[in-house]
Order: C-alpha cells, then structure tokens, then sequence
C-alpha cells in the first residue's frame, strides 16, 4: 500500500465516520447528557466494532457472517432497543429536571462502551460495505501485514478521530446550552431522532 492510497483510504474512512448515522446519534447523546468520557467510550466501543469487521472483510471471512447470521440479527434487536430506549429516556427526562443522568444512565463507562460496540456489530451489512471498499485501494489478495496494519491504524484513528470530535463538541454545546429554555425542545427532538433510529435498524434488517 502506497503512501496516496493510504491517505486516499483516510480521507473516505473519515467523510464516512463524519457522515449523521445512528452512531453518531449515540455518541452525541451519551456525551451531551453523562459528560464526554461515556462519548469516548461510546466511540471506543464503535471503532472496536468496526475493527473486527475490518479483520473479517480483509481476511475473506465475509461468509462467516452467514454462519453467524442468528448473533448478529440478535444484537441488531438490542441495538435497536437500546436506542429506543435512550430516545424515550430523553423524552421522558423533560418530566425529571432533577434527575440528569436518567434512564439511560445506568451502567457507567461500560455501559457506554458495549452500547458502541452492539450498535456497531448491529449494522452487519458495514462488513459487506468493508469487503467492497478495501479491494477499491489494495488487492486484498496479496495483502501483506504491514498492509493489515496500515488499514487497522486508518480504521482507529478516522473513526474514533471523529466519533471522539462529536462526543467533545457535543459536550460543549450541552454545556452552554444548559438552563436555556430552548433546551426541553432539543431533548425531545434528539429522542425522537434516536427513537427513529431504532426503528430504521430493525426495519432495514427485516
């Protein structure tokens, strides 16, 4: 893999990581509502998601997924419900002005992390994307270690890089926000959005 192709595959890795999706909603809640350590570790938990689909992808494993078909329609069902979850919690939460952490804020770190990784491993159709990406910029079947390598470090760094920067930025913005009284709307809307979300998963799955 060339230097070009390295930065070529970076570049797309992080319009990619950047682009709104249900990730990014998860990230933006936990951060903006437990404080940008769980958004980090909602972010860790994404990037190891996307890592272990990266091995599957450039390893040819792709067919395992079929034989383990039955796992990942499961955690596709709790990603889902998880985000239904938080959505109702955040709506819910307007109610409870007391109670900041709410029902989604049990758990802790780990909590934040498992919630990252299910949402990812949820989206199986990412490894068909992965397995039709990487041959676009080095021919997977000559891959060499230091290929895997430089493949494993673009995933780390573009995909947590920017899940990382949503969970910061997020943060900030709930911050200065706090006590406006526009803040109540803004809850609703986001658990709609994430009470969306939740049903787009399971209807693209079915």
């Amino acid at each position: 893999m060339t230097a070009t192709t390295a930065l070529s595959l970076f570049a797309v890795m992080i319009a990619l990581a950047a682009m709104p999706s249900s990730s990014v909603a998860l990230v933006v809640v936990r951060s903006a509502t437990l404080g940008v350590r769980h958004g980090v570790a909602t972010a860790l938990g994404i990037v190891a998601g996307d890592l272990l689909f990266v091995v599957l992808a450039v390893t040819g494993l792709v067919a395992a997924v079929e034989v383990m078909g039955a796992f990942f329609t499961v955690l596709r069902y709790f990603a889902a419900a998880y985000l239904i979850w938080v959505g109702v919690g955040l709506i819910r939460h307007r109610d409870h002005p007391d109670n900041p952490r709410g029902l989604h804020g049990a758990g802790g770190m780990w909590a934040s992390f498992a919630a990252g990784i299910i949402l990812t491993l949820g989206d199986v159709k990412a490894i068909l994307f992965y397995a039709a990406l990487f041959p676009v910029f080095v021919d997977v079947s000559a891959m060499t270690a230091f290929d895997a390598g430089v493949i494993g470090t673009i995933t780390v760094v573009a995909v947590g890089s920017v899940k990382v920067a949503y969970a910061i930025t997020a943060r900030a913005i709930a911050a200065a926000s706090k006590g406006l009284p526009f803040a109540k709307p803004v809850r609703v809307t986001v658990g709609s959005l994430m009470i969306g979300a939740g049903g787009y998963l399971l209807a693209k799955g079915s």
